[in-house]
């Protein structure tokens, strides 16, 4: 099983926000750091592995973003990610969630996962719908709000939350999963990952 956990650069939870008076978008100038709801899925990535019940030969760590996104998909290597895939273009600056989720897809296709995994929302401009997108252009079946993960041969069954409460859903794989963040306790890197990350593989792609 090849997993892909989409992750997501984002100003430091400790940085107001505020929109550029220019750009019209959202500032994202300052100190940033990797999206809290993707360690989530990274976590949840891990944990699969770790499970015993799927043999998992890789986990890619995936974003779209600024050459300085590249320190996010470091973090998620050190978080347990075995490589990562750096989607960079100045044609994407801006891009809303509807362009934002097609480049995405177009990325996965050539890593052809068994499942995708993301946080349930971006904790910058809080999108939840991301994932949905992009599993509409993957053609995969979609959650979202996942507690919960067993794998059972070629489906996952997941526990997610809902508005009266829980709902125990099949899913054949692959699928797209956005993950809540009860779902587990991320873990915390170690200093020889931390040191580590660097080394490991990284692909960068433009649009062209």
């Amino acid at each position: 099983m090849k997993i892909c956990c989409l992750v997501k650069e984002v100003p430091d939870a400790a940085v107001t926000k505020r929109i550029d008076p220019n750009t019209k978008r959202l500032d994202r100038s300052g100190e940033k750091n990797l999206n809290p709801f993707d360690t989530h899925a990274i976590e949840a990535a891990m944990q699969i592995r770790e499970g015993g019940k799927a043999s998992v030969d890789e986990i890619v760590a995936v974003t779209m973003g600024p050459e300085s996104a590249v320190r996010a998909l470091h973090k998620a290597v050190a978080l347990g990610a075995d490589r990562s895939l750096h989607l960079t273009d100045t044609a994407l600056e801006g891009s809303d969630v509807c362009a934002t989720g097609y480049a995405l897809a177009k990325a996965l296709e050539s890593e052809a996962p068994d499942l995708v995994l993301l946080g349930q929302q971006s904790d910058d401009g809080e999108c939840y719908t991301i994932g949905a997108v992009v599993a509409d252009h993957l053609k995969m079946p979609s959650l979202t709000q996942v507690i919960k993960i067993e794998v059972e041969d070629s489906k996952l069954v997941c526990e997610r939350q809902a508005e009266y409460g829980y709902d125990t859903v099949e899913v054949d794989l692959p699928a797209v999963i956005s993950v809540g963040d009860a779902i587990n306790e991320p873990r915390y890197p170690s200093l020889k990952a931390i040191m580590g990350a660097k080394k490991k593989p990284l692909d960068t792609k433009a649009i062209g």
